[in-house]
């Protein structure tokens, strides 16, 4: 295994991983964001109103991308797996 296929499988798996996760901390940073203009529209500052809100909607995101998520993470799993052979020998 050369250095050059440790490094192309690491930056596989980080550009992975800011995939998967790009859905849910886009809708919580927006959500979050309504709720910050929303306190300071209304001077209410309650620590409560800021994370049920960001809480439920990641909820809702991953029950809509959830499989979607899943299912890329198991077709990287299954093709790092299944190149192992080749990546020894």
């Amino acid at each position: 295994m050369t250095p050059q296929v440790v490094l192309t499988i690491g930056r596989d798996a980080l550009t992975l991983l800011l995939m998967i996760s790009m859905p849910v901390l886009g809708v919580v940073m927006a959500v979050g964001l309504l709720v910050s203009i929303f306190q300071a529209v209304t001077q209410i500052h309650e620590a409560t109103l800021a994370f049920v809100p960001k809480l439920i909607a990641a909820m809702v995101v991953f029950a809509i991308a959830g499989p979607w998520m899943l299912s890329t993470l198991v077709d990287f799993i299954r093709r790092t797996i299944e190149s192992i052979p080749s990546m020894i020998g």
